[in-house]
């Protein structure tokens, strides 16, 4: 007899997907969360300096201070203020070649200010600098604490002099202090609330925050060594070299980080 053909009630496997659990939600850091609002009040708590960056955005050939100051009837140096706070944020970027279409050969050529192409997510958290801190921290954690610190410092000092290039290329400030002001704001714009101080005959850098996370407590040597090269590669492009030295560290349970720039 010939074999009976299968039957099809029987040969139906059922399969049946197991529900996805949906993800557990973050947990709330009160650090993370301070340093995220400190960053985005830095760039955007003011209404007028959101209207500027929003003009940024809307001229792809970017805008000169003063076309700034005369579309939002500002004097020049309250324009600059502004711009220079978005570039610190890392919102908007300069430079200083001619725009097309014009033919001046005499003369310098005013800086242009543009929207940079960082994302603008004003959801919590802003950045993720703690994530990106604890993979760094972890993947150095693997050599010796010694080699693992000259590695973070440069990293940090690179980035520093990619932040201070952007925000005047081929330009320094010309006194220190300017230069630490700007460093200062720089840091506030990732999330470190820092201000400058003088402390005694030198100048300092207070950071209220550490955008970093649970990273800073799990890998000090790192996080830190990340931190004053970012301070010490800002102020080798705004102003020159500097030795930054740790006065007090949040990790070690001082209430702020100060940075002495001797």
């Amino acid at each position: 007899m010939p074999p009976s053909a299968p039957d099809p009630a029987r040969s139906r496997v059922a399969v049946t997907a197991a529900p996805v659990a949906d993800p557990a939600p973050e947990a709330f850091d009160p650090v993370e969360f301070n340093a995220a609002v400190s960053a985005v009040t830095s760039a955007f708590g003011d209404p007028t300096r959101r209207e500027i960056y929003l003009s940024l955005r809307s001229a792809p050939e970017g805008r000169t201070a003063g076309e700034i100051a005369r579309g939002f009837d500002l004097h020049p140096n309250v324009a600059r203020h502004h711009l220079e706070k978005l570039v610190a944020a890392g919102y908007v970027e300069v430079d200083t070649a001619r725009p097309a279409g014009d033919t001046r050969t005499a003369g310098r050529p005013s800086k242009r200010y543009r929207a940079s192409a960082v994302e603008t997510n004003l959801s919590y958290p802003t950045r993720r600098d703690d994530l990106i801190g604890t993979l760094l921290a972890r993947a150095l954690g693997l050599l010796p604490p010694e080699q693992a610190e000259i590695m973070a410092a440069e990293v940090g000092y690179t980035y520093g002099r990619e932040l201070a290039a952007r925000m005047g290329p081929g330009e320094q400030q010309r006194s220190v202090k300017a230069a630490v002001a700007t460093v200062a704001e720089a840091l506030t714009a990732h999330g470190f609330a820092a201000h400058a101080e003088a402390r005694g005959s030198e100048l300092a850098i207070v950071a209220e925050e550490c955008p970093f996370g649970t990273a800073a407590l799990q890998y000090p040597h790192v996080v830190c060594a990340v931190d004053h090269g970012m301070i010490r590669g800002l102020m080798a492009g705004l102003y020159g070299d500097t030795t930054p030295t740790a006065e007090a560290s949040r990790t070690t349970g001082d209430a702020h980080c100060v940075t002495r720039l001797g």
